[in-house]
């Protein structure tokens, strides 16, 4: 009996895993296949293989020669990872204080990160459109990280200070009480224990941004300017779809994601005891 039950939990993880599968085979059948058009064959794989579609997308120039694709690489890598930075090292200091201090204003000011969180980016879009072009940010990857870090930081902060709230506050006041001032019970045992926390918001925060596509395509005209998601969008036609070309980008644009994600594996099932023990 035993053994049949593990069977079926076993086949119900196979069927599982094919479904979850499929549609990510489908998208490398077309970025493999020869033809820019959308196969109706179920079979996920593919009749000829070519990597064409991965050099076109990869050798994308503008019309005076220059590597577009290179330089779009660069912009979503820099506009990521600089509200990714900013997001996570400002929301540090203010979940802790939410977390660990009671002062005025206190409750207003999770109240505040709350409703910044119900409305949509793209409500939003017209005033930060007319606010970037007062400040001569139009065009600017400064423009899209302020806009970004907007969004950001209320989203890191209620992520770190839930974490904050589980930490046990006797470690921090045994760093009181030997002399230490708070900013080393913050620096020396709080920071270290949320290594995981810190991790799983970060790798929010730079898909947040890594994915964003409406408020860059708003802001961002001069193609050289442009992150991936919106140099992506540039395959998808009013009357006919570069299919092969768009799998083959989107495969390009999900491969330093996946590396980001291999990078902070280990930290995302990190104990909350690591950063307790000296070294």
């Amino acid at each position: 009996m035993k053994a049949l039950r593990t069977a079926g939990v076993h086949a119900a993880l196979v069927v599982a895993c094919v479904v979850t599968l499929y549609p990510v085979l489908w998208v490398i059948k077309m970025a493999l296949s020869p033809t820019q058009g959308a196969t109706l064959s179920p079979s996920p794989l593919p009749t000829a293989v070519t990597l064409q579609n991965f050099a076109d997308v990869l050798g994308t120039h503008d019309s005076a020669g220059r590597w577009l694709f290179g330089r779009q690489l660069a912009n979503s890598i820099l506009v990521a990872g600089a509200v990714t930075a900013v997001g996570v090292a400002l929301a540090c200091s203010a979940a802790y204080a939410l977390s660990r201090f009671r002062f005025v204003g206190r409750q207003t000011s999770l109240r505040a990160f709350f409703v910044s969180q119900m409305f949509p980016g793209v409500v939003t879009s017209i005033p930060l459109y007319v606010l970037l072009e007062r400040l001569h940010l139009l065009n600017h990857l400064a423009g899209l990280v302020l806009v970004y870090a907007t969004t950001a930081i209320p989203f890191c902060v209620f992520m770190l200070k839930g974490y904050f709230d589980s930490l046990p506050r006797e470690l921090e006041e045994a760093v009181l009480l030997d002399g230490g001032t708070r900013f080393d019970a913050f620096w020396r045992v709080a920071l270290p224990l949320a290594r995981p926390a810190l991790a799983v918001t970060a790798l929010f925060c730079f898909l947040t941004a890594w994915n964003e596509f409406i408020l860059a395509y708003t802001f961002m005209n001069d193609p050289r300017a442009w992150t991936l998601p919106v140099a992506l969008q540039r395959y998808v036609g009013d009357y006919s779809t570069e299919w092969g070309h768009f799998a083959a980008g989107a495969i390009l644009v999900s491969l330093p994601v996946m590396a980001l994600f291999f990078a902070l594996e280990r930290h995302l099932v990190g104990g909350l005891t690591q950063g307790g023990v000296k070294g």
